[in-house]
């Protein structure tokens, strides 16, 4: 075989990731092309394979400036910051390629102070430099000094003004986000695809529809092609300003669908209660065999969690056990989650004992299924052993706990909870720990120290509060005034709540007071209150 056409194979080797067939063919060449070595190591790189590449970097008879920072860019890429900062400092010479390719790196992997310090000794700075920066900043949520950068900066292009969108964007400043992209217009800068989809993404995340359809129209009539980034982040829009008939029309658009374009809408749907559309969705995606991804099944699992289909649950969950996704502490969580809701509590604390990595999320669903399921010693425990693995409560931490305190009647430890609460000064008590704690003190026949504890509330009661009050005087016999008061702070609030009246006038009807039932049916008659279906939220028993 020619040098030529050897070349050339090794080159659509490479192009085709075949790098052990391209490493044969190299080792038995006479030549030693730097060019070939230099895409040698990207390619090892790019598939994590490091030490094939430092191998091969080793044996380059020469080696030039673009293999320097080629290795460099490859060792940071791969996540080996020490190694990356020997390359750099051995380097015999340096362009400006090399000092880019060292700031983007210490910047996009958190080190942003190195980042900084370098950038400042840099001799000669390009344009990518500082978009560096500026992308840094912001991954370290340094949003003042991204935009004091930004207007040192020399020279800008497309990029610095996506990077200063996106980045003000990612850190929740949405509405600055678009304020820059009007500027940039202003100025004749034109946006790239890129551009376009970090403006999606921020009118999604403000819910500005308008303005979003206006980008999407001059997205057509510019003429472009969607590409997945452009797509998704249409989807996402379409579904946050809830019109998600608008986002199945984007996907229906879509010659290719991948894993982020399906989990953008089944993430659409899920957000618009479509829960079963976002299952077909997940359905389509196992027929089409694209292989879901950790976003595509915690979306499916919450759906499946809200429909209480347990074994569709089941079905995702042994999918996830063969993608090896099963031990994501973000899938997990959201097993557990779908397992407590649907009253499978064993399989639930299974999973959680099987995770090797938790978060605070992981212990919150784990405490809350247990109090759901009537299992409140073991929501206890479970606090027990979160403390000692030294991970902090949270608010609904405790909501879970004192749920499971009023399902086993456990007034004291209640009591004891909810002073923790009230002692820590980083933790910010709602109206739902106070209806929590209400609904253990009716559990335990405490009725009057329960309206007491409302009437000095720090914050003003709502009627859920005195509905659980309320709900709680059916089951005892001499509760007759508490629940008229209950009764009537409700009414005073929501004249038109059903429930008040109906649990009122059952009441009434068990303590044989017929006028009184009559008089209330009269009064629902007068100001046409329809009984509305009865629902177990927030009214205990």
């Amino acid at each position: 075989m020619s040098t030529f056409s050897t070349k050339t194979t090794i080159i659509h080797h490479l192009r085709s990731g075949r790098l052990d067939e391209s490493r044969k063919l190299l080792n038995e060449t006479p030549f030693r092309d730097p060019y070939l070595y230099t895409m040698m190591i990207a390619g090892y790189t790019k598939l994590g394979r490091i030490n094939d590449a430092l191998k091969l970097f080793d044996e380059m008879p020469v080696r030039d400036v673009v293999a320097w920072n080629s290795m460099t860019k490859g060792c940071l890429d791969c996540g080996d910051v020490e190694t990356a900062w020997k390359m750099f400092c051995e380097m015999p010479e340096r362009n400006v390629v090399s000092w880019t390719t060292i700031v983007t790196g210490f910047a996009q992997l958190g080190d942003i102070d190195m980042a900084e310090g370098l950038f400042k000794k840099m001799p000669q700075r390009d344009v990518a430099a500082w978009n560096s920066m500026i992308s840094g900043y912001f991954l370290n949520d340094r949003i003042e000094d991204a935009r004091e950068l930004f207007k040192r900066m020399p020279r800008r292009n497309v990029i610095s003004w996506t990077a200063m969108i996106d980045g003000l964007d990612k850190c929740g400043r949405s509405e600055e986000a678009l304020c820059f992209f009007r500027e940039m217009l202003v100025l004749g800068i034109q946006p790239t695809l890129t551009t376009f989809s970090s403006l999606l993404t921020a009118c999604a995340n403000t819910f500005s529809f308008g303005r979003g359809v206006q980008i999407h129209a001059h997205l057509v009539k510019s003429g472009y092609v969607f590409d997945a980034y452009v797509a998704t982040s249409l989807i996402t829009l379409y579904a946050n300003c809830r019109h998600i008939d608008n986002s199945l029309k984007i996907f229906e658009e879509v010659s290719h669908r991948d894993v982020v374009i399906c989990t953008a809408l089944i993430s659409g749907y899920a957000l618009n209660g479509a829960h079963e559309q976002a299952l077909k969705v997940f359905l389509y995606m196992t027929k089409m065999g694209i292989n879901p991804n950790q976003s595509s099944f915690t979306s499916s699992l919450n759906s499946c969690c809200a429909l209480e289909a347990l074994d569709i649950g089941k079905e995702i969950h042994s999918i996830t056990t063969k993608l090896g996704l099963d031990g994501d502490v973000f899938v997990a969580n959201s097993l557990i989650a779908l397992y407590a809701k649907c009253g499978d509590i064993d399989d639930g604390l299974m999973i959680f004992n099987g995770m090797s990595e938790k978060n605070l999320v992981s212990w919150n669903s784990i405490i809350v299924g247990c109090a759901q399921n009537g299992c409140g010693m073991m929501a206890l425990d479970l606090f027990e052993k979160m403390k000692l693995a030294q991970v902090q409560p949270d608010e609904i931490t405790f909501v879970g706990l004192l749920n499971a305190c009023s399902h086993s009647r456990m007034l004291n430890k209640a009591k004891y909870l909810f002073g923790l609460m009230k002692q820590n000064v980083s933790m910010n008590l709602t109206i739902e720990h106070y209806v929590c704690m209400v609904d253990v003190l009716c559990r335990c026949g405490k009725l009057d120290e329960a309206e007491e504890f409302i009437e000095h509330m720090p914050m003003k009661a709502n009627s859920m509060i005195w509905l659980v009050l309320l709900s709680a005087c059916r089951l005892y016999n001499d509760a007759i005034e508490v629940a008229e008061r209950a009764a009537d702070s409700v009414i005073e609030m929501e004249p038109n709540n059903s429930a008040a009246y109906v649990l009122l006038s059952n009441l009434y009807a068990s303590a044989g007071r017929w006028n009184d039932v009559l008089r209330i049916r009269m009064i629902m008659k007068e100001r046409r209150i329809i009984k509305q279906p009865a629902s177990s939220k927030g009214i205990r028993a």
